[in-house]
């Protein structure tokens, strides 16, 4: 799989989907290209100042490289956008990514768990054409009521990770208030008081 062919099937399936709704996408290399490179410390000054001048940002020829990346920094984010986001927001539809290495909130690897275990479980040939039928067997194997709890799945996870995220917060809000000193009578904390 690569960039050029995940975006042909991606583009075929779009109008197959009801306006705004929403795909979840993992982060595989195919699913990210960009619509644009950004500068990086690899490239030469002179193509860093063509890009930032091209985004109407003022340069000049005595600024150095480190000067210039964190211009590119500064605006990056305005122009990092990935082709197959792109592409479903000009056909009405939301691309909602994953974060980075967090599988367990994609019912999708469940599923996909089950294919490649049929297929591992039942290959005994190692023949491309029985490992395909095997693959299509796999695939008949995952049921809408298997998927509907792969899915279920997902959101138990993703709620635990909204559970650590308050607790999170209640742990950093106790300890900011702990940190907050009694001199003479009068109450300040550690950050007003720090040099």
């Amino acid at each position: 799989m690569n960039g050029d062919t995940f975006f042909e099937w991606f583009s075929g399936i779009l109008p197959l989907l009801k306006d705004n709704s929403v795909i979840v996408m993992d982060n595989a290399p195919y699913h990210s290209v960009k619509t644009e490179k950004s500068p990086t410390s690899t490239w030469k000054k002179a193509a860093i100042i063509e890009w930032l001048e091209s985004k109407g940002v003022e340069t000049n020829p005595s600024m150095i490289k480190f000067e210039l990346l964190k211009a590119v920094r500064e605006i990056k984010h305005k122009y990092d956008l990935y082709v197959v986001d792109e592409e479903a927001k000009n056909q009405n539809k939301i691309v909602l990514r994953l974060p980075p290495y967090h599988c367990e909130l994609n019912p999708i690897e469940l599923a996909w768990s089950v294919v490649k275990g049929h297929v591992k479980k039942n290959n005994t040939t190692f023949k491309i054409n029985d490992v395909r039928q095997l693959l299509n067997d796999g695939i008949d194997k995952v049921t809408p009521e298997m998927w509907s709890n792969f899915v279920s799945h997902a959101i138990k996870e993703e709620d635990k990770f909204w559970q650590v995220d308050y607790i999170t917060d209640e742990i950093l809000d106790e300890q900011e208030q702990s940190h907050v000193l009694t001199i003479t009578g009068l109450t300040t904390s550690d950050s007003e008081n720090s040099d």
